[in-house]
Parts: C-alpha cells; sequence; structure tokens
C-alpha cells in the first residue's frame, strides 16, 4: 500500500551546511519530520556542491514520519552575482548597472542550471538567465 501523504514544505538550505539550529530544526520538527535524519541526508546529497551555495529543497513528508526530498541547483541570482563577482543586486535595476558578465558565463550559468529550468535548449535557457541578470541591474557583454 502507498504511504499517506501528509504535505510538502520547501526550504532554501546551505549546501552541505543543514544542521537543526533555526530555521530548518522548527520547520521540520513542528511537522513530525526527524530533524538529524533530515541533515544527515541533505549533506551527504549536496557535499559535491559548493559549500554554503543556497539550495531550493523541497521536501515532502508522509504519516509514517517518513519524507523524501528533492534538492534544486542554487538560484541564478546566486551565480550571476558570483560571476560578477558582486555582493547585491541594483538598487534600481534598469537605470543603474553594478556589474557584468559575459556571454560565455551566462551560457556556463545556463548550462548547470540547465535541469530545472524550463527551456527545451541552451538558447531558450540562456533568455531565462539574461532576464534575470537584466533584472538585478548586471550588464552582459559580448
Amino acid at each position: 500500500m502507498a504511504k499517506k501523504l501528509a504535505g510538502t514544505m520547501k526550504l532554501q538550505v546551505p549546501a552541505g551546511q543543514a544542521n537543526p539550529s533555526p530555521p530548518v530544526g522548527p520547520a521540520l520538527g513542528q511537522r513530525g519530520i526527524n530533524i538529524m535524519e533530515f541533515c544527515k541526508a541533505f549533506n551527504a546529497k549536496t557535499q559535491e556542491l559548493e559549500p554554503g551555495a543556497p539550495c531550493p529543497t523541497i521536501i515532502t513528508y508522509y504519516q509514517d514520519k517518513s519524507f523524501t526530498m528533492d534538492i534544486k541547483t542554487p538560484p541564478a541570482s546566486y551565480f550571476l552575482k558570483k560571476a560578477a563577482k558582486l555582493k547585491s543586486g541594483a538598487n534600481l535595476p534598469g537605470r543603474e548597472v553594478v556589474g557584468s558578465v559575459t556571454a560565455a558565463q551566462v551560457k556556463e550559468i545556463a548550462e548547470a542550471k540547465m535541469k530545472d529550468l524550463n527551456a527545451n535548449d541552451i538558447d531558450a535557457a540562456m533568455q531565462i538567465i539574461l532576464g534575470s541578470a537584466r533584472s538585478m541591474g548586471i550588464e552582459v557583454k559580448g
């Protein structure tokens, strides 16, 4: 017999740094999910990623207290800020430019995020990343 679904939740956890302290612990605890089991499984799955990269995670939990997790790639804004060597985006995007990235860097980011993007090919994925860059005040050169 199939497990009874109790619900789903979304968390953004730094790669390889899940621990029982807030915000992870209380969010899992109030839903009856074993916090240490989640932390160990999450850290094991994200150890090949860059430490500290924010990973959107969708957790599906069941009535028997078990869970499954789907770990996505870090957001495009994280990759863009890293490529442009920025701390944050523009205060007035569209009016001010705070940094720039090359077309090659945009293609690299699009390839890394391809499995999580709603795009059929690499050109469509690049357009999605270009839109993110534009909305952050990052200029794309070349």
